[in-house]
Order: C-alpha cells, then sequence, then structure tokens
C-alpha cells in the first residue's frame, strides 16, 4: 500500500536562512512516528509544513498520494484532513468540554455531535466531563480532551507538537502510554514532535533523529539506541560512554574492558583505532570477575542503580545494577562485559 504521508526531499526556509533541507521520510497508515531531536533542529517546522502552515521551497509534501504540498502551491490546511494537538492544549477557555470537542463539528445535527462527543469522552476515560470548562481539568485531563477534539473529524492524519512537555515527568509518561493506546486502538496514523526521547520510545514505531534541519536515522527505537549509525545519533540517544579500542577483525574490537564481538561488520583496516559505545546495560555486577572498578558515583533509580564506574586505566563507564546490589563509593565492584551489539566508531 502507499504510504499515507510521503515527504520527499522538502526545504524550508526562514528569513532566508534554510531550517530544514533535503528532508525525506514516510508513514504507513496506522503507525505511529515520531521527529526527535534538540530545540531548533527544524521538527516544528517540518511540522507546520506537513499541516500547510509553512510553505516549501522544493520537494512535496503528499497525503494519500495525493500531493499537497508543493513549491509555489499548498492546499490549505482546512483541507488536508489533518487533526492537530498543541504543546499547550490550545482549548477555548470560555467553551465547554462538550463545546471544544464539538467545535470542528458544524455539518453534523445535534444527536451526531451528541452521541460522537460521547463517544470520545469514553474513549479517553472522561465519561461525564461534557459540561466542564478547561479550568476545571487538571492537565492530562486537558491533555486527554485536547486529543478527543483532534480526533473529532476522524482525521487521516494527526500532528502532536511536543504534547507532553508542560506535564510533570511521571505524569508524562502515563498520559503518552495512554494516548498511544488509544491511537492504536482506533488505527489513527500520527506524527508526533518531541526533544524528548523517552516520550518518542514510548509513543514511536518509527523515529527520525534530527538534526541541523536533517534527518540523520530513520529508524524503530530498538535501532537507534542499539546500532546508531553516526556519532551524533549515538551521543543523542540513551546514555554511554565511547572506550579507546583496536579492530581486531571487522566484528570484533579489543578495549580496556575485554574484547567485544558483535553481529556488526566494519570495512576498516584491522589494527585500526577505533571508539566503541558502551550502554550502561552493557556492563553488568559480576563478583566473580578480574575486571574491577571503582564506584566513583552513583544514581538510585528505583529498581536499578546508575553507577559510574572508574577502570584502572582512568576511563569512565556507566553501569546499569539491580538496586539490591548496593555499593558505596569508593568500593570496588567486579564487572563483565555482556554487549551484544558492537557499535564503533574511527578514533
Amino acid at each position: 500500500m502507499p504510504a499515507l504521508l510521503d515527504i520527499k526531499n522538502i526545504e524550508c526556509h526562514y528569513q532566508r536562512q534554510v531550517v530544514i533541507s533535503e528532508l525525506s521520510f514516510h508513514i504507513n497508515q496506522g503507525d505511529i512516528a515520531c521527529l526527535l531531536g534538540p530545540s531548533g533542529c527544524g521538527k516544528t517546522t517540518a511540522l507546520r509544513a506537513i499541516a500547510g502552515f509553512e510553505p516549501i521551497i522544493s520537494g512535496s509534501i503528499s497525503l494519500r498520494t495525493q500531493k499537497v504540498s508543493t513549491p509555489g502551491n499548498m492546499l490549505a490546511p482546512e483541507k488536508r484532513k489533518l487533526g492537530m494537538v498543541f504543546q499547550d492544549y490550545a482549548l477555548f477557555p470560555h467553551l465547554s468540554v462538550y463545546d471544544n470537542i464539538t467545535f470542528g463539528l458544524r455539518q453534523m445535527k445535534k444527536s451526531e455531535k451528541q452521541q460522537r462527543t460521547d463517544e470520545l469522552l469514553a474513549l479517553v476515560d472522561l465519561e461525564g466531563f461534557g459540561k466542564r470548562y478547561p479550568h476545571e481539568l487538571s492537565g492530562g485531563q486537558q491533555q486527554r480532551i485536547a486529543l478527543a477534539r483532534a480526533i473529532a473529524n476522524k482525521p487521516d492524519l494527526l500532528l502532536l507538537d511536543e504534547p507532553f512537555s508542560s506535564l510533570d515527568i511521571d505524569l508524562r509518561e502515563k498520559i503518552g502510554l495512554e494516548i498511544r493506546s488509544i491511537l492504536k486502538a482506533q488505527g489513527i496514523t500520527a506524527l508526533l514532535v518531541t526533544h524528548d526521547q523517552q516520550e518518542a520510545f514510548a509513543l514511536g514505531d518509527m523515529i527520525g533523529v534530527m538534526n541541523e534541519g536533517r534527518i540523520l536515522q530513520w529508524d524503530t527505537p530498538f535501532n537507534l539506541y542499539h546500532e546508531p549509525t553516526n556519532r551524533f545519533v549515538a551521543n543523542f540517544i540513551g546514555q554511554g560512554v565511547f572506550l579507546k579500542g583496536t579492530l581486531l577483525a571487522p566484528n570484533l574490537v579489543k578495549t580496556d574492558i575485554g574484547e567485544i564481538q558483535g553481529d556488526r561488520a566494519y570495512p576498516w583496516p584491522i589494527k585500526s583505532n577505533v571508539e566503541v559505545l558502551i550502554r550502561p546495560d552493557d556492563i553488568i555486577p559480576d563478583a566473580s570477575s578480574e575486571l574491577r572498578a571503582e564506584v566513583v558515583d552513583k544514581a538510585f533509580k528505583g529498581a536499578e542503580i546508575m553507577y559510574t564506574l572508574k577502570l584502572a586505566n582512568g576511563s569512565r563507564v556507566l553501569s546499569l545494577f539491580p538496586s539490591h546490589f548496593h555499593h558505596n563509593i569508593g568500593e570496588q565492584v567486579g564487572i563483565s562485559i555482556a554487549a551484544d551489539h558492537l557499535v564503533a566508531f574511527p578514533a
């Protein structure tokens, strides 16, 4: 089947400055995709271009194979059959929840509006809230009403612009999982823009990591974490450190914590100097190991403790221990390497 959204080599400018360049990706029907990157990388501009709020200088944007944006030609936003959830929810404070949800349903009869509103309130687990006003709702409840309003007219594509940034961390995770569940149950295709990788990982089937107006890697959350294709993605996604190493074979590197073999082969000459990405889950506690490290810092995370460990040569690595493996700063601990994925870059 053709992609629901197809972006081909688009370029966008702001005050004659290039904001997006050679941006290409597609989203299939029913998928949830994310554009992830630091502030100023162009992800919100991309979302606005898809919505029809920003012109493109080159390339094309297609929805259901219809070109909706080309240089000098833009289909009006209201004709693109899109839904949008904004960073600040953009609920009308003077309208009730019912009126907020039905704001874009002008063609429906009153009875049909009531039925659709009841369906949506049940969907977002807020039955009976139709007569309330936005100021009477919590942040999480406002977010769910914003979602209900955005999908009320059954859009082809739902766009979400940093929708959880004003929520606290715990609520952000909870609401994010709830919204993913709702979108999947309804078969709604969505594109989320965020700078929060946990948010992207929780919602996204596919994620595009952006920097300086370009997508550096478009991939699954698993591959972005375990198989980053460049240094920026490796540094931006997750936590980790780089250790110096020597390439012994295309898929084998010798490091200060032992030899690491993976399922990826590298084309560099044997004995090349490389740097290997070591994630916290690559280092595991092993009391019987001869490899020792000094605890120099730790952060309690409930079920786990993130230890910063100093090796004999002074290099430092991060390691996640189960929280019942409790060690004090200055203590020597035994560790071993359990890296199934070899991620290396030229030194």
